[in-house]
């Protein structure tokens, strides 16, 4: 464009496989992408075609066929023919058999970048998002392609910084839910951020990548995909884009939302919601005659609104709804390194390797004694319930009283499913010098199924010292030394003694 000063700026417009370019509202250029080349089995057959080797119902089929597996997709007037009746068939065939196959890619996206110079009213090249996954960066003097770059995905959104002789970084949201990062000297992406949800809007904000998502949030990203912070929507993202006050230095997103709200957001603290009479679609914030910020607006029905800043606002932090609470963006008081916390540190460092060996080893100690614990729990019977599928019984003990007698209540119950049990016997092992118990050994009935029954005895306390001890329960089978399972109960303090 313009090397004098004043520089007067174009408006480009892209439409399809074009760019046109207006300067002083009248046409300037018109830049149009290079055509693709054609897939080879496509231009193959559209030959047979011609030389009327195969016939047009042959020919559909077999274009139905490239259409499903080949990579390169199909031609425009390939894909016009398989749309057709079979009537029109050979009619388009005797048309178009002579044309050349051409294949043309579209523009889905396009943004600026700055060429050598970062003021705001320096030459800017064109960089555009096309169809066949690329990004071509157009020279806007020549209006030729200085760099072209692959994607694995379509771009819908593009945002770029720096310049191109210097140095530059893209960023492309594409329809597979991916954010790629692109440099200078690449001509792959450097850095990918995959998000959950598809994008509705990117915008750059110094060194964050402000992103939206369809599932009504607001992602911050660094440039090599960490995330920093997300904040939730009260309704759907419609359009984002970038708020810049120069006077200020303050640069903020805008985001539309479908409850007629228009959000402005710094990093995730929101400074202000615009209400509007209607869904907001399309929303752009600059220059306007001679107001430096002006905030451009055009809803769902068709209108136009337009708002202007007052030149003495101040955006702050907390004037629109209620966010994330101020003490989650306090720092915290951490106290100074100590002299011993950083020897601690530094043995640690030297000695971590011993220090994980002993820890491993007294673990593995403590896993091996737990262990031999529960084998001989199991084979001296020491658990309330039967560890064998054979004998499935289970007791609990219940002592009620305040002494020196008391009442001991023996639940004994059968946990099998059907099968009953019989000849079992309780025995009690207490010392005779502090205990006396009438029945110390008595046979069990036959046990039912799923019926916990009861065994009552009474324990007399013959301590004059308030001692208490421990009595041990044992149930075991007739004919055999090996109790099936024991209880331990520890006997309280006889209160009638004590009071005495």
């Amino acid at each position: 464009m313009e090397q004098h000063q004043p520089r007067t700026p174009a408006l480009a417009l892209a439409s399809g496989p074009c760019v046109y370019v207006y300067k002083n509202l009248r046409p300037y250029f018109k830049f149009a992408l290079s055509q693709l080349p054609p897939n080879p089995l496509e231009q193959d057959l559209w030959d047979q075609a011609k030389e009327d080797l195969i016939d047009p119902l042959t020919l559909k089929e077999m274009l139905e066929g490239i259409r499903q597996k080949a990579e390169i997709p199909l031609s425009v007037q390939s894909l016009r023919f398989l749309q057709l009746e079979l009537n029109e068939m050979e009619a388009f065939v005797n048309q178009n058999k002579s044309k050349p196959i051409k294949r043309q890619t579209v523009i889905t996206t396009m943004i600026t970048l700055k060429k050598n110079l970062a003021d705001e009213d320096a030459i800017s090249c064109l960089v555009l998002g096309t169809e066949n996954k690329k990004l071509l960066i157009i020279d806007p003097e020549a209006f030729t392609v200085l760099a072209e770059m692959d994607i694995p995905s379509v771009p819908v959104f593009l945002e770029a910084s720096g310049q191109f002789d210097v140095g530059f970084q893209l960023a492309a949201a594409c329809r597979n839910g991916n954010i790629y990062i692109l440099k200078r000297d690449s001509k792959h992406p450097k850095y990918s951020i995959e998000l959950n949800a598809q994008p509705v809007g990117l915008v750059r904000i110094h060194k964050i990548l402000v992103v939206g998502s369809t599932q009504d949030s607001l992602h911050g990203f660094t440039h090599k995909g960490k995330k920093l912070w997300t904040v939730q929507m009260p309704a759907t993202i419609l359009t984002m884009n970038l708020l810049e006050q120069h006077s200020r230095s303050l640069q903020a997103v805008m985001v539309a939302l479908a409850n007629q709200e228009v959000r402005i957001y710094r990093d995730k603290a929101l400074l202000n919601v615009i209400r509007t009479p209607d869904t907001v679609t399309s929303l752009c914030f600059g220059r306007y005659g001679r107001e430096d910020n002006t905030l451009i607006m055009i809803t769902r029905g068709g209108g136009l609104i337009i708002k202007i800043l007052k030149r003495t606002a101040v955006f702050v932090e907390g004037t629109g709804e209620v966010g994330p609470p101020p003490a989650q963006a306090m720092k915290l008081n951490v106290p100074r390194k100590t002299r011993l916390y950083v020897d601690q540190t530094l043995r640690e460092r030297e000695a971590g390797t011993g220090m994980h060996q002993t820890f491993q080893t007294d673990l593995y100690l403590l896993r091996v004694r737990a262990a031999r614990a529960y084998v001989q729990a199991l084979e001296s019977s020491l658990s309330p319930m039967s560890a064998t599928a054979r004998e499935p019984l289970k007791v609990h003990a219940v002592v009620q009283g305040l002494g020196p007698t008391f009442k001991l209540t023996l639940h004994l119950q059968n946990t099998s499913a059907a099968r009953p049990v019989l000849g079992l016997l309780v025995c009690f092992l207490y010392d005779e010098a502090l205990y006396a118990l009438p029945r110390a050994f008595f046979k069990v009935p036959l046990l039912v199924p799923g019926l916990s029954y009861p065994l009552e005895t009474f324990v007399q306390s013959l301590s004059s010292k308030g001692t208490s001890d421990i009595i041990r329960v044992l149930v075991l089978r007739e004919g055999q030394s090996a109790p099936l399972l024991s209880a331990h109960i520890s006997m309280p303090v006889s209160e009638g003694l004590v009071a005495a």
